[in-house]
């Protein structure tokens, strides 16, 4: 990977995979043993982040035209993939640069995101501090601040609490009041170098303990006089909320391929158990019910990966949409994974709980690291409240008919690359709406024609009939920013369901066949986010032909070896036992 970057995403993550070695081998410093020990131990995985940056990782944290390697959002998603399937204390500790750096690339002076770029190519460490102690994720409560101390130089006072690599960083973009009366334009952000800083005027907080990445290093920062220079400041004063704002776009966007990652690996411990676990004298996964849980656990994973796919490409190809897109996804796809998670937990029973004896811990690391993915870059109430603000010019779209098919294609193309982001573009409002949901009803006469009286055509009817009934609903709300009625907030869930399903059509019908095996997915993916919207209970009688094709795929998928995905990924790994028979 020092070498000149891949071209394919899929590809780099291959290669990435391969690199970091068979996760089951005791001696490799990623391995699941390793890397569990360390979390146990409450400690940070130096090793692993030292020798991901020998690899030259930093590079993919750092836009090609700053002279990094990332041509676009969706290989950095991979990487984060490909990182926090094998273990999310590394994969949050390593990529925060990127979310630390991510103001500078969006809204930085061209010199200062040149020179910031080399600091990441040559190994520094970037972190994003916005949170205090007593406001938590309400950033215009803010207190930390930043004054005018001679020309074009200010001095900041205050801390900044609960930061991820907020002691190991070398620099920290840091939102800042610069208006005492608060607002929205009362905020700036600055680029803080902490070398440049006066001794004395900055000290770094403790670390707090966590009860998921136990080893990460979440502690804080605390500026007292600490004067910095007019090239610190990322873009202009009283902009620092709206460029936070617009790079979460990106990054909340990106939190879905933790989830991807972590959620296949808790899915394969479930698998391989309930393949080589027997009760009753046979496997435990020929059992139906257990056989069942997998089958639907598969089936919410691929809806993740649709949204996830199609949401991240859209970063470059929908890019004024994102502030409503990123917002579905930072909802969708944790709280699909803590369900996915969750049932997983109910199949391994005790094991599930258990901290090195059972698949060296990793589980239940799992399942408490995963926890935070649906707190940070906003929060699942803050998602969902996002969405509600945007109603009116989601119905509007909705009812114009609104939709940039180009883009959606683009985003939907996976054989296709996507062109390079124009930072410029991201908008804190959509809007022309949201064209995947929008360019619903063309996809489902594609889907007519293309398979006639098929169950996969019938469930994309259902779906456009579903998505008017909630058009519909939508419009009766207006939002309000002092009180959001709680069926505002199911309203806004379902509209992400609805995304998922329009999501998943459009992966279908926009890449080539032979990307996908025929094991029915659309079909299983549809008749899952169908049952959610409506609130129908899951029938084996009704679902079972759409979700009995997906746990041989499943199986398959772990004896070849592969991410559980649409896309084809080989790991560094195989299906090995993991149980002996018992109860």
């Amino acid at each position: 990977m020092t070498t000149a970057p891949v071209r394919s995403p899929y590809a780099l993550a291959e290669q990435l995979e391969g690199w970091l070695g068979d996760p089951h081998d005791p001696a490799n410093p990623f391995s699941f043993a390793r890397l569990g020990a360390l979390d146990r131990a409450e400690r940070f995985p130096a090793e692993a982040c030292r020798r991901l940056d020998e690899l030259g990782l930093p590079r993919w944290f750092v836009p090609e035209e700053l002279g990094g390697a990332l041509r676009s959002a969706e290989e950095l998603s991979l990487i984060i993939r490909t990182l926090g399937r094998r273990d999310f204390t590394v994969a949050l500790a390593h990529t925060k640069t990127y979310l630390g750096a991510v103001c500078a690339w969006v809204a930085g002076a061209d010199d200062q995101a040149r020179r910031l770029a080399g600091r990441v190519l040559d190994g520094a460490v970037v972190s994003l501090a916005l949170t205090e102690r007593s406001h938590g994720s309400d950033l215009l409560a803010g207190e930390l601040t930043a004054v005018p101390a001679g020309p074009g130089r200010h001095r900041l006072d205050g801390e900044k609490w609960l930061i991820n690599n907020a002691t190991r960083a070398d620099l920290v973009t840091v939102l800042a009041r610069t208006d005492p009366k608060g607002g929205a334009r009362g905020f700036s952000l600055f680029l803080v170098d902490k070398s440049q800083l006066t001794e004395g005027s900055w000290q770094d907080l403790p670390a707090l303990p966590t009860h998921g990445v136990r080893g990460a290093d979440i502690s804080g920062i605390s500026f007292t006089g600490a004067e910095v220079p007019a090239d610190a400041l990322v873009g202009a004063a009283g902009e620092g909320l709206e460029i936070v704002l617009r790079g979460f776009q990106i990054t909340r966007t990106l939190c879905s391929a933790m989830t991807l990652g972590m959620a296949d690996q808790a899915l394969r411990i479930g698998t391989g158990f309930a393949e080589e676990h027997r009760l009753y004298g046979r496997p435990l996964v020929e059992l139906p019910q257990a056989g069942r849980v997998l089958a639907e656990a598969y089936a919410d994973l691929l809806a993740a990966e649709a949204v996830s796919l199609v949401a991240t490409r859209s970063i470059h190809t929908l890019t004024g949409e994102q502030s409503v897109v990123s917002a579905v996804v930072k909802y969708l796809v944790p709280t699909i994974g803590d369900e996915t998670i969750a049932a997983v937990r109910q199949l391994l029973g005790a094991r599930a709980m258990l901290v090195e004896d059972h698949a060296d811990g990793t589980f239940q690391k799992i399942e408490r690291d995963h926890r935070i993915v649906g707190i940070f870059d906003g929060s699942t109430a803050v998602n969902l409240n996002y969405l509600v603000n945007q109603f009116p010019v989601l119905v509007r779209g909705w009812n114009a008919g609104l939709a940039d098919a180009a883009g959606v294609e683009a985003a939907a193309g996976l054989d296709t690359e996507v062109p390079p982001l124009d930072p410029g573009a991201l908008t804190l409002y959509a809007r022309s709406g949201c064209s995947v949901v929008q360019s619903l009803p063309a996809a489902v006469r594609e889907v007519s024609r293309r398979a006639p009286g098929t169950p996969l055509a019938a469930l994309a009817e259902r779906l456009l009939g579903l998505a008017g009934e909630l058009h519909a609903e939508l419009a009766a709300h207006r939002p309000s920013a002092r009180q959001v009625p709680e069926r505002a907030f199911a309203l806004a869930r379902d509209y992400t369901l609805l995304y998922a399903g329009a999501a998943a059509l459009r992966l279908w019908l926009h890449t080539p066949s032979g990307r996908w095996s025929d094991d029915g997915w659309p079909e299983a993916v549809l008749t899952r986010l169908v049952r959610r919207l409506t609130g129908e209970p899951d029938l084996d009688d009704e679902d079972g032909p759409a979700l009995d094709r997906m746990l041989p795929a499943l199986r398959r998928q772990r004896a070849a070896g592969r991410l559980f995905s649409l896309l084809h990924c080989d790991l560094a790994e195989a299906g090995r036992p993991t149980t002996e028979e018992g109860a």
